[in-house]
């Protein structure tokens, strides 16, 4: 069994747990990005039923403070293997904490209990940011955010995943006439900033199979986008109801079984 639980995505922090059960064996669960503080992050697991203690281990995406969070003191407290990029760890090394780290990279298998990550790169203002796939054996979970353009590398890992998590970032009209700085719209739309709704629906049309059974919007910007837009985007991708396709919020998102 493969299932997902988004506890928060967005600007203000991303954080995705991953749970994979093979057969009658102890779950793993690995965290993916902890973009909270603890005292937030402890408090969105205990609503799943779950506790710091329950995390086998974490994977951070790239160095940006909206996924990193408090990775670093969860895994040095809590001695929780932390799993990322050289890059990355280059980027956020804090000499105050002793995590368990683990370097990966673009097409290493990472085995964690009964899950197998597949990390990937993107392009993204960072050091060396990758996304990922998940699977159990049978089922795959493909996660992509932040990221300014699809590539065909990103297709090409994410192609037959059985369940999608993927970025709609912002609606260029909205971008384009937001309060921001000009340099700030300009990261954003550029080719290492972030996935526009068009962007993303374009991805997903080219994603999408007979065996695909859910798809989530997420890391959608809070001032530059609309829930109702990147459903529709998706769902026209998809060739659904708007109301089919799922939104992760700030609030994060139930269980979704893949």
């Amino acid at each position: 069994m493969l299932r997902f639980r988004s506890l928060a995505s967005g600007s203000s922090g991303n954080a995705t747990l991953v749970e994979a059960r093979a057969g009658s064996g102890a779950p793993t669960r690995v965290l993916v990005d902890c973009g909270l503080g603890l005292r937030q992050l402890a408090a969105r697991l205990a609503a799943a039923g779950l506790g710091l203690g329950d995390l086998d281990a974490i994977f951070i995406t790239h160095e940006h403070g909206d996924h990193v969070g408090c990775a670093l003191a969860l895994s040095s407290r809590h001695r929780i293997p932390l799993w990322t990029s050289a890059g990355t760890w280059a980027a956020i090394a804090d000499e105050r904490f002793e995590p368990i780290v683990h370097l990966t990279a673009d097409g290493h298998q990472v085995a964690i209990g009964a899950l197998q990550v597949s990390p990937f790169t993107v392009p993204h203002d960072a050091r060396e940011p990758l996304q990922l796939h998940c699977s159990d054996g049978a089922r795959r979970l493909g996660i992509l955010t932040d990221l300014g353009h699809v590539t065909p590398h990103a297709l090409a890992q994410l192609a037959g995943c059985h369940a999608l998590q993927m970025e709609s970032n912002h609606d260029p009209a909205l971008l384009a006439h937001s309060r921001y700085p000009d340099f700030l719209k300009r990261r954003i739309a550029g080719e290492r900033g972030h996935l526009s709704n068009e962007q993303a629906a374009q991805a997903l049309a080219q994603l999408a199979h007979a065996e695909l059974r859910c798809v989530v919007a997420a890391h959608l910007s809070e001032r530059n986008n609309r829930p109702e837009h990147a459903r529709a985007g998706f769902a026209q991708a998809l060739g659904c109801a708007p109301h089919e396709v799922q939104v992760a919020t700030r609030e994060g998102l139930d269980w979704m079984t893949v």
